[in-house]
């Protein structure tokens, strides 16, 4: 099957945030077409970080943004388009994520596992820096002043939630690896113990769900056995010790004061020990963040702490980022792409030949035809040249 590319001839761009939606958008198609504009250019569509202004901090690629209009506003605007003939294109973000927003699943997974992460590998991590004290950690460079200082002003705190704990760093939040919870568990089963007795429903319930930490894969293990095992372990720990938690009142007021005792109290430098213990055994750490261009080990969009690179030369990488584009291409609902920042990609040219099959791929029209050389490697004008999607980039000249 052959399939000749739309190629737009006038295009409007369309900046889209909870301000502007993609029914604000569908409402000015009928202007636009009176205007003349045959295709609308759109920022991203996926999920980005809370509030994005411009949609660059993507969050999820897996999701359309709910903040516009998500699928079904994105539908209603595809097909007011076509009722006037008019394409859309898609501003696509393959280089990047942003790692703030806890929306962003595949990070915090990352950070709660390590390289033990089913993620581990979409990210340009370095495992293994020269600073031997970094190995299998990720540095985040998120901290206003040095760690003891932060540490020690009880900036840091530990908090309970949905049967998991959390890390607050004012309104940063960071999960908090399953084994070092044990940490805080061990003086709420002494506690336990006094009060109700080693045979007591509670203390044994919580003994054993220790026992499961203490016997979950280290975050070291790549076999994909163990890394499957630890992500079903963990959330298996973590719905029965929300169930412990929200029936059991004795419970719930051992691990509040434990919490509370783990997060210190200012002025009193050795009542954080146990804090620090606790997150020196986390797969990152937290450091002032004047250190990030001597220390940082993960790749990141230019030199912004926030949003970290990820894998998309991977076929894995490339498959889970691009699977909600490349459906939108399958229905229709868009018929071009402008690639946001190909300069940064390890391979620019490889990513956007495998872009170009895989959209010829959801159009049903087989293997893009490549473009076609003479004998001295220059592009020929050739019927070959002509590939099924319209695809542009975003070229850094300086």
């Amino acid at each position: 099957m052959s399939v000749s590319a739309r190629i737009p001839s006038a295009t409007y761009r369309l900046q889209l945030n909870r301000d502007f939606t993609l029914r604000d958008a569908a409402g000015i198609v009928d202007y636009l077409n009176r205007l003349g504009v045959t295709d609308c250019y759109t920022s991203p569509v996926s999920q980005a970080r809370s509030g994005s202004r411009h949609g660059y901090d993507v969050t999820d690629h897996r999701r359309l943004n709910p903040e516009i209009g998500g699928a079904d506003g994105f539908r209603e605007f595809a097909a007011r388009l076509r009722q006037y003939a008019m394409g859309v294109v898609v501003d696509t973000v393959p280089n990047h994520m942003c790692i703030t927003d806890a929306a962003n699943q595949w990070w915090f997974d990352v950070l709660e596992n390590g390289p033990s992460s089913p993620f581990a590998s979409f990210f340009d991590i370095d495992w293994l820096p020269p600073k031997a004290d970094l190995a299998n950690k990720v540095l985040l460079p998120v901290l206003a002043d040095q760690f003891g200082r932060v540490l020690e002003s009880g900036e840091l705190t530990i908090a309970y939630r949905n049967g998991a704990l959390e890390l607050s760093y004012y309104d940063r939040v960071f999960p908090v690896a399953p084994r070092s919870w044990i940490k805080l568990f061990e003086p709420v089963l002494a506690r336990l113990e006094h009060e109700l007795g080693y045979s007591s429903r509670e203390y044994l319930e919580l003994a054993s769900i220790v026992t499961a930490l203490n016997h979950l894969p280290l975050r070291t293990e790549t076999d994909a056995a163990k890394v499957r095992e630890r992500q079903r372990e963990k959330e298996m720990v973590k719905e029965r010790l929300a169930a412990l938690m929200e029936t059991n009142t004795a419970v719930r007021t051992a691990v509040e004061a434990s919490i509370a005792d783990l997060n210190g109290s200012t002025g009193k430098p050795h009542s954080f020990d146990r804090l620090e213990a606790l997150l020196d055994d986390q797969a990152y750490r937290l450091s002032f963040w004047h250190v990030a261009a001597d220390e940082i080990n993960y790749r990141r969009f230019f030199d912004v702490n926030d949003l970290a690179a990820i894998r998309v030369e991977d076929p894995e990488v490339f498959r889970a980022t691009h699977e909600l584009i490349l459906g939108l291409v399958s229905e229709g609902a868009v018929s071009g792409l402008r690639i946001d920042h190909v300069d940064g990609l390890r391979d620019p040219g490889q990513y956007l030949h495998t872009l170009q099959r895989e959209c010829a791929a959801a159009l049903g029209a087989g293997e893009a035809p490549g473009i076609a050389h003479d004998r001295d490697g220059a592009a020929g004008d050739t019927e070959a040249r002509l590939l099924p999607f319209y695809i542009v980039v975003e070229k850094i000249l300086g």
